[in-house]
C-alpha cells in the first residue's frame, strides 16, 4: 500500500511522492541503522584503546629497569680463585710487660718526697718516694719500749727464780744434814740401850727425831726438784710474751721502714700516680715498675672470630717498626665490649722503639685450607652467610648473585656456592645499591 505525503518545497508548490521520503529542507529523516553503526564503531574504538593500554602496560611492566651507572674506579673488584687459603684473624693490641709490680701503700700516710720519676731505671732497693706518718712512728716507739720492758722483766724473773732455787738447795742441804746427825744419834743410842747405858725414854726420843728429820728431808728434796722443774716453764711463758712484743715492735719498725717506698725489682718505673703532699690510705697504688726487656702482646680479637683460636697457634705482631713472630699463650675466657683478649708471647727479638703500652697489630694463623674456592673478603660477608654479591658480566654490567660463603680469613673468604673460578665480583660496600639488582660499570 502506498501512502502519499505532501512535501512543501521552496516554491510553495506541493510535490507528491510515494514510500518513505525524507524531508530535504527544514528537517531530516530518522536513520536508526546509522546510529547503530556509529555506536558500534564507538564501542570498537573504546575497546581497542583499552586493549592497547593493557598491552602497553604489560609490555612496560616486563621491561627491565635501567641499570644504575657506577664509576668502575669507585668500586673494589676481585677475581674468584681456587687453591690454598690461609685463615687468619687480626686485631689491635698493645705491648705489655710480662713482669709487672704494683707498689701499694701498706699504711696510711702523706707523700713527703718523690725521689725517682717515671722512666728511670730502678733496682730492688731503689727508694722511689718517702711517706710520713707520725702515728705510725709513735706506735713503733711504743712497741719498742714494751719489748724492752718485757725483756727486763724476763731478766728479773730469771734472777728471782735462780735465787729461790739456791735458797731451796740450802734448806734441803741443811735438813739432810740434820737428818744424818739424828740417824747417827739414834744408832748410837740403840747400842747404848742394849748395854743398859741409856734410858729408854732418851732412846725413843732419838728415834722420833730421826724419823721426823727423815720425812723433812724427803719433803725438802721434793721441793728442790719442784723448784728446778718450775724454772723453765715460768721463763718460757715470760719469753713468749717477750717474743710477741718483739715481733710487734719489728712489725711496727717495718711499717716505718716501708714509708721509704722501694722498687722491689729491677726494671723501669712506669707510673707514679701520686704527688707531694697527697695523703694516701692503705692499699693505694703508689708506683708501677716493669721489666721492659720482657714484653708480650695483648691483642683484642672480635668475639665472632675468636672461637677458633687455640693455645700455641703461630702469630705475628706488627710494631710498625718491624714484625715479630710469636705464639698464643692465653685466651681470655670472658668477652669485654665485643672482643676477646689474646696474649701472644714474642719469640723473636724486639725491634727498636718497642716499649710497654706501644700500639701494635696482631695476626693469628688459624689453619691452612687446601684446594678451596675463595675470593677477597667483601666488607659485608660473614662466615656461613648467604649474601647477594654483584658479579660482573662480559658486557660491563654487574648482576646481584646470591653467594654462600664458608670460612673466612682476614682478607679472604671461602666460597661454597654461587660463584665459579674466574668470576669477578665487587667486594666494596654496595649498600647504596640495595634497591638495584643490576649496575652498569663505566
Amino acid at each position: 500500500m502506498q501512502r502519499s505525503f505532501e512535501v512543501i518545497g521552496g516554491n510553495n508548490e506541493p510535490e507528491r511522492t510515494t514510500g518513505f521520503t525524507a524531508v530535504t529542507s527544514s528537517m531530516d529523516v530518522a536513520r536508526p541503522d546509522l546510529a547503530k553503526k556509529k555506536k558500534k564503531r564507538r564501542l570498537i574504538i573504546i575497546g581497542g584503546s583499552a586493549l592497547a593500554l593493557v598491552v602497553i602496560g604489560v609490555a612496560v611492566s616486563r621491561l627491565k629497569p635501567a641499570a644504575m651507572s657506577v664509576d668502575r674506579a669507585s668500586v673494589w673488584i676481585d677475581t674468584v680463585k681456587r687453591g690454598p687459603m690461609l685463615r687468619q684473624v687480626r686485631g689491635l693490641g698493645t705491648l705489655v710487660p710480662e713482669d709487672i709490680r704494683w707498689i701499694a701503700a701498706s699504711k696510711e700516710g702523706r707523700v713527703e718526697k718523690i725521689i725517682v720519676r717515671p722512666g728511670a731505671k730502678v733496682e730492688p732497693d731503689t727508694v722511689i718516694l718517702e711517706l710520713s706518718s707520725p702515728d705510725l712512728q709513735q706506735a713503733a716507739l711504743d712497741a719498742e719500749s714494751q719489748h724492752k720492758a718485757a725483756e727486763a722483766e724476763l731478766t728479773t724473773l730469771r734472777a728471782t727464780l735462780q735465787r729461790e732455787l739456791l735458797n731451796q738447795e740450802s734448806t734441803t742441804a741443811q735438813v739432810h744434814s740434820e737428818y744424818q746427825q739424828a740417824k747417827m744419834e739414834a744408832e748410837t743410842n740403840d747400842n747404848l740401850r742394849k748395854n743398859g747405858l741409856i734410858a729408854e725414854l732418851e732412846y725413843k726420843t732419838s728415834i722420833i727425831k730421826r724419823d721426823e728429820l727423815e720425812n723433812r728431808d724427803k719433803i725438802e728434796q721434793k721441793r728442790l726438784q719442784f723448784a728446778r722443774d718450775s724454772i723453765e716453764p715460768q721463763l718460757a711463758a715470760k719469753q713468749a710474751i717477750v717474743d710477741q712484743l718483739k715481733a710487734s715492735a719489728e712489725l711496727k719498725a717495718r711499717d716505718v721502714e716501708a714509708l721509704h717506698v722501694k722498687a722491689g725489682m729491677q726494671g723501669v718505673l712506669q707510673q707514679l700516680p701520686v704527688e707531694v703532699g697527697q695523703r694516701v690510705i692503705a692499699g693505694t697504688n703508689l708506683a708501677r715498675v716493669a721489666d721492659p726487656t720482657k714484653l708480650k702482646a695483648q691483642v683484642k680479637i672480635a668475639e665472632t672470630q675468636a672461637k677458633d683460636i687455640q693455645i700455641n697457634q703461630p702469630a705475628s705482631i706488627d710494631t710498625r717498626n718491624g714484625i715479630v713472630s710469636g705464639h698464643v699463650i692465653r685466651v681470655d675466657p670472658a668477652v669485654e665490649q665485643g672482643t676477646v683478649t689474646v696474649d701472644v708471647a714474642l719469640d723473636g727479638s724486639l725491634p727498636k722503639g718497642a716499649r710497654p703500652d706501644l700500639s701494635v697489630d696482631g695476626t693469628i694463623e688459624l689453619e691452612r685450607l687446601d684446594n678451596v674456592l675463595y675470593v677477597g673478603r667483601p666488607a659485608f660477608a660473614q662466615d656461613g652467610a648467604t649474601v647477594g654479591v654483584f658479579r660482573l658480566t662480559p658486557n660491563g654490567e654487574a648482576i646481584r648473585t646470591p653467594v654462600h660463603f664458608g670460612r673466612s680469613s682476614v682478607n679472604t673468604i671461602e666460597i661454597l656456592s654461587g660463584l665459579k673460578e674466574g668470576d669477578q665480583v665487587i667486594l666494596s660496600d654496595t649498600s647504596a645499591y640495595d634497591s638495584h639488582d643490576r649496575i652498569q660499570l663505566n
